[in-house]
């Protein structure tokens, strides 16, 4: 997760001016999406074809964009923000149960000893950068301490990547209110993608990356049940990459992160990165060389099927396979770490008396397990189409995925599908 002798992996951000955005639904709305290209998936979308398709799941972002030009430490340039999942809204106190894994450990999740213990999760989870994860964390109790009448004492659930090529992240510019902008505007419908909340400056297979979601609809004769995926995604290398089973990565000659100015950046550890239009023996050695893997991706698992803690964990681990489609191999300085919840069985936790629980059969969990592959494969996706092209710290850029040049290389591939 940290290298800071190697640029080319690093997870990674895109403009300013002192300001707080939530995601809007318009926002959503216009931003194309991976479907949107004729990228195809497996599996029928739920109508948001987001997280929040699972009844009650809330998002909200918190986006941090500020300053342009050299790095100065505490100042800027900023581009990073905190994303908020709330798995039954801001009013609903009761606990869900839950279950995390982690696929490579190179990173942070708060919380996750005591969801382990217990098999429950007692308020929101939150995305953001590597070293907001304290404020953030302390935030989310304060939240919770006047949102939840009783409230006693939480271990929040808190996860990060690192977007320290494109942000200014040891300046600590996410504060408590932006934690309060993200808790206090998570809506259900459309969820906002690409460069928002945690995401904003994050680079995923060496392109824009940022926040990405989808969902899938099981049929009825497999319980109707819905399960939804949000990422925040910052892991891999371009040439790894994969989209449908495409090597997209690879049809890249021209490097998607780069310096944009002529002047090198202030940090001694980015200056072996290629500048955007000029051609260089620099250059030359770069995309010959082969570029470790780097970065991270934190992934959030959603569903209403009544499925307990230890089912749970089973479900959250096939992230992983999602995750392998698009060219992820978990590398050693990846943080890869999952989290699942399901929305059933309200009550779950009551303090007192016996309670009656619902559960779904192991023998049917192979649908959840086949939704959850698909809609982590489209989340990712969606990151990368909505992502849009970012100049941050020292004026280094990541260029978003080209949707031009993405439909003529699936098309090479006979992988396009022309838009129902």
């Amino acid at each position: 997760m940290r290298n800071a002798s190697v640029w080319s992996g690093l997870r990674h951000g895109v403009i300013l001016t002192p300001l707080v955005l939530s995601a809007s639904i318009s926002l959503a709305q216009t931003k194309p999406r991976a479907r949107d290209l004729g990228i195809p998936f497996d599996g029928t979308a739920g109508r948001y074809n987001a997280i929040t398709d699972v009844s009650g799941v809330t998002v909200g972002h918190a986006t941090l964009i500020q300053g342009k030009g050299p790095l100065v430490e505490g100042k800027g340039p900023v581009r990073t923000g905190v994303t908020a999942i709330l798995p039954r809204g801001q009013a609903a106190r009761q606990p869900v149960f839950a279950g995390w894994f982690t696929l490579n450990g190179n990173g942070e999740m708060t919380g996750t000893t005591w969801v382990e213990e217990s098999g429950l999760l007692e308020g929101p989870v939150l995305i953001t950068n590597t070293h907001s994860v304290g404020v953030v964390r302390d935030a989310a109790i304060q939240w919770m301490l006047k949102h939840q009448p009783g409230f006693r004492w939480a271990l929040p659930v808190v996860a990060e990547t690192w977007d320290g090529v494109l942000n200014d992240i040891n300046g600590f510019h996410v504060k408590p209110e932006h934690v309060f902008a993200a808790l206090d505007g998570a809506r259900g419908g459309p969820v906002g993608e690409g460069a928002v909340g945690g995401g904003t400056g994050m680079v995923c297979n060496g392109f824009k990356g940022g926040i990405g979601t989808s969902s899938r609809m099981l049929p009825s004769e497999s319980g109707g049940y819905t399960v939804g995926v949000l990422v925040q995604c910052n892991y891999g290398t371009r040439a790894g990459l994969r989209i449908a089973g495409v090597p997209v990565g690879k049809e890249f000659a021209d490097p998607m992160v780069c310096v944009a100015s002529s002047a090198a950046p202030s940090r001694d550890w980015l200056r072996e990165m290629p500048h955007c239009n000029r051609q260089s023996s620099r250059l030359e050695r770069f995309l010959k060389e082969p570029n470790a893997e780097l970065g991270s991706i934190i992934i959030v698992v959603a569903t209403d099927a009544p499925v307990l803690p230890h089912q749970l964990k089973r479900l959250v681990k096939r992230v992983s396979l999602g995750l392998g489609r698009e060219g992820s191999i978990a590398s050693n300085y990846s943080g890869d770490i999952f989290v699942a919840f399901s929305t059933a069985n309200p009550g779950a936790a009551a303090d007192s008396g016996l309670v009656a629980l619902q559960m779904l059969p192991n023998d049917r969990l192979d649908p959840l397990f086949a939704a959850t592959v698909q809609a982590t494969e489209e989340a990712i996706t969606n990151a990368l189409v909505a992502a849009e092209t970012t100049t941050g710290a020292d004026d280094i850029r990541a260029y978003a995925l080209p949707h031009d040049r993405l439909v003529t290389i699936l098309r090479k591939y006979n992988r396009w599908q022309r838009k129902q």
